[in-house]
């Protein structure tokens, strides 16, 4: 191997000690990328890929407008009207609680596609009712953080439209060839979930209620749900999610983008909850901002980083490596991002950073792009979900006040176990 490799692989475990050590992501990323072009004697291949990363009109697009209708539906409480619609019913259900509480999350997660976000939206609710009926605070947590998946049938999550570039297919067409895998593996998850409660003897029965006081259960200060949910204030969330699908579906003949459904999305929940046009648009181009900088800043980091590994001859190396040995291209795809997601508590910088940088070669190894990006991609959200440093899972654990490792105790194990599953049938 040469000198630059060697230097690259140092760059490259300092950086997971920089994150496992919680520093910034990007500072990380984009250190690390400039460093390892400057020493190779090609800066200019890392600002070049920073430049390209920085206005990629399809990412800008998809990914600042849904973030930024998430905005707009947190600012008119149409997200709680939501969780409090799909709640309802949930309050005498028994051990089967649990997977109720898991496929409602997984529900709100599909219109709220944010870790923390939905936690935030349905853990105040979901887990102090799961310790009521009898669940240890830990699994009521994990049922909640645990239960994510289905968030990657979004059409306006960062993943799919990242790696729908990379392939040059549709988002909806992608969506469609998943959705199957990512509802199946989301089941399975909720399944194992339940076996892990008797396990671990987490469930008691509704006379071993440790906490029926809210304040007990550290939801004091977080929003209350309506008594009464709204239907209409409900189904906004949903309205892009439904239009994207049906349009795709249905009328194929007109292109709907994501920021198309996401605006008309908005101007729904603007309208039914009767919030200031002001305020809402104000709100809507705040949370495209926050995108741009959160989501797309991790992507031109991811971007830079990997385009210093290819200045210093890491990328020729592994390519020309997974070529030889085509299921090594398959395991390292979901491995590596599952790996780095637990250390660092977020599954997204690996994923982005294996997608920009070895994805774009899957046909070398026997594979498509699509194929690999989906792995790398839940691969690297198995991995944050199994972490105590998750920022979701801190959430939810301080919601039923256990430490975070007492959740990830819950997590881990189930999503191994779906880690290994999506190897074997993708």
């Amino acid at each position: 191997m040469s000198w630059t490799i060697w230097m690259a692989t140092a760059v490259v475990i300092a950086s997971i000690y920089a994150l496992v050590k919680r520093y910034e992501t990007r500072l990380v990323l984009l250190s690390a990328g400039f460093l390892m072009a400057i020493l190779s004697m090609k800066p200019m291949m890392a600002f070049q890929q920073f430049d390209k990363s920085m206005t990629a009109a399809t990412l800008i697009i998809a990914i600042c407008s849904a973030i930024g209708f998430a905005g707009v539906v947190s600012i008119t409480k149409c997200d709680v009207h939501l969780v409090s619609l799909l709640t309802k019913p949930l309050k005498r259900f028994g051990i089967f609680l649990l997977p109720a509480c898991c496929a409602v999350t997984g529900l709100v997660f599909i219109a709220i596609p944010s870790t923390a976000g939905c936690c935030a939206a349905v853990g105040p609710t979901l887990i102090p009712l799961m310790i009521r009926a009898g669940f240890k605070p830990a699994i009521a947590a994990a049922a909640v953080v645990g239960s994510v998946s289905p968030a990657l049938i979004n059409p306006g999550v960062s993943h799919n439209v990242f790696i729908t570039k990379l392939a040059s297919m549709e988002v909806m067409t992608f969506i469609g060839k998943f959705s199957v895998y990512t509802l199946g593996l989301s089941a399975l998850g909720l399944i194992l979930l339940t076996v892990l409660c008797f396990i671990y003897k987490d469930y008691k029965g509704s006379k071993a209620c440790v906490a029926s006081d809210p304040q007990t259960s550290g939801c004091a200060n977080l929003p209350a749900l309506p008594e009464h949910a709204n239907v209409l204030f409900a189904l906004a969330p949903l309205v892009p999610v439904v239009l994207l699908v049906v349009f795709s579906l249905y009328v194929p003949s007109v292109k709907m983008s994501v920021a198309t459904a996401m605006l008309i999305g908005s101007v729904y929940a603007m309208a039914v909850t009767r919030t200031n046009p002001e305020k809402v648009t104000k709100e809507f181009f705040n949370g495209m901002g926050k995108g741009y900088a959160n989501i797309l800043g991790i992507i031109i980091a991811a971007g830079v980083f990997a385009a210093g590994l290819r200045a210093a001859g890491v990328v020729d190396s592994f390519v020309a490596f997974l070529t030889q040995t085509q299921g090594a291209a398959k395991i390292g795809g979901a491995v590596g991002p599952y790996l780095l997601g637990i250390l660092t508590g977020s599954g997204d910088a690996a994923a982005f950073a294996f997608n920009e940088a070895v994805t774009p070669h899957a046909a070398k190894f026997g594979m498509t792009i699509e194929n690999l990006g989906y792995l790398a991609a839940i691969g690297g959200n198995f991995g944050r979900l199994s972490s105590p440093l998750c920022g979701g899972l801190i959430l939810a654990a301080g919601i039923a006040g256990v430490s975070p490792v007492e959740v990830a105790k819950r997590t881990a194990p189930v999503m191994f176990i779906l880690l290994v599953v999506s190897l074997v049938i993708l």
